[in-house]
């Protein structure tokens, strides 16, 4: 089987952060790395074209206006991860935090809207809620960041819109905030830069990137929304 694979959104999508091209959780998606993740050989997309259009610092209006036009042909597979950039650039306001959180809401509209249009209904498009390297505690120790007690808070609700979106415009989820909880400040320092430490139950680097490790458990997330129970 072939097919096109159209990566959407930001730098949970990317390779920059994960130790290189082909590490990424969109490029894992694609093609696995036997080396690193063994027990996922022949879970990937053999045949399939990866057009990685997810940049780095994206925000959702980046993913509306940019990279939807960048689109050639009809998707047969998408995924897509927004919403965290735009939310840290209200990082410690709370009253900024809503407006970003109802502005996100109405342009992710947009971004399903129009995927919808070009892809027609039998499309899988995947929607990836945004994870917390705070594990729900506000505190990023060794960050620079000052505290943000509200913080866990408004990622709850960005994901809430997020889920309820899917849900609308007949998406998968997939619930990368409940499966990093636990592996930001409670596994280790996420502000670390090492892209594959030796500590796998870190998925964080550079405080807010998926590290190696991140980028694996991003795409395994992938994965099973789209092959439920196996």
């Amino acid at each position: 089987m072939t097919g096109l694979y159209v990566a959407l959104g930001d730098s949970m999508s990317i390779d920059d952060y994960a130790g290189g091209p082909g590490r990424g959780a969109a490029s894992l998606l694609h093609r696995n790395h036997d080396r690193d993740f063994a027990g996922w050989a022949g879970r990937d997309l053999p045949g399939w074209t990866l057009r990685l259009l997810a940049r780095d610092g994206a925000v959702v209006a980046d993913v509306l206006n940019r990279q939807l036009p960048q689109i050639s042909g009809v998707p047969d597979l998408v995924t897509v991860t927004m919403g965290g950039n735009d939310l840290m650039g209200a990082y410690g306001d709370d009253t900024a935090a809503a407006a970003v959180v109802a502005r996100v809401a109405a342009q992710a509209e947009g971004v399903l809207s129009r995927l919808r249009a070009l892809t027609g209904p039998s499309c899988p498009i995947v929607v990836t809620t945004v994870y917390d390297p705070s594990d729900g505690t506000g505190v990023i120790g060794g960050s620079g960041l000052a505290p943000w007690p509200g913080g866990p808070r408004w990622v709850a609700a960005l994901n809430r819109d997020l889920a309820a979106l899917a849900a609308r415009h007949g998406a998968l989820l997939a619930d990368v905030h409940a499966r990093f909880h636990g592996h930001g400040v409670t596994a280790g320092d996420p502000a670390r830069p090492d892209p594959r430490p030796d500590q796998r139950d870190l998925w964080f680097c550079g405080v807010i990137e998926p590290n190696a490790w991140g980028a694996h458990q991003i795409r395994a997330a992938w994965w099973e929304a789209l092959h439920p129970g196996g």
